[in-house]
């Protein structure tokens, strides 16, 4: 019974001490993980960004077209000029609600 017992000791010993080791594995790729993830973030933020500035010059670019007289832009200028008016009369009730 207690040769029986201390092999069961031994075998637990030996179980605790390969969890032991896995948990210090997965802990080391987890922060390796987090690390690799946040990296990541840091890149996809910065090609976001790239990506917002890009857009905006494209349109500036499709607006700057359309002004020089490019025919393939004129509805966008007509958009555009029309959001401004609309920009414009906003204002100006606004400014005669608050009685100025």
């Amino acid at each position: 019974m207690l040769k029986e017992l201390e092999n069961n000791f031994s075998e637990l010993e030996r179980k605790i001490s390969l969890l032991a080791k896995n948990y210090q594995l997965l802990s080391e790729q987890y922060k390796e993980l987090q690390k690799e993830h946040e990296t990541l973030k840091q890149k996809y933020d910065e090609e976001r960004r790239k990506s917002q500035v890009l857009a905006e010059e494209q349109k500036e670019i499709k607006l700057y077209s359309a002004i020089s007289g490019n025919p393939e832009h004129n509805r966008l200028m007509k958009n555009h000029i029309n959001r401004l008016i609309k920009e414009v009369d906003f204002c100006i009730a606004e400014l005669q609600n608050s009685g100025l």
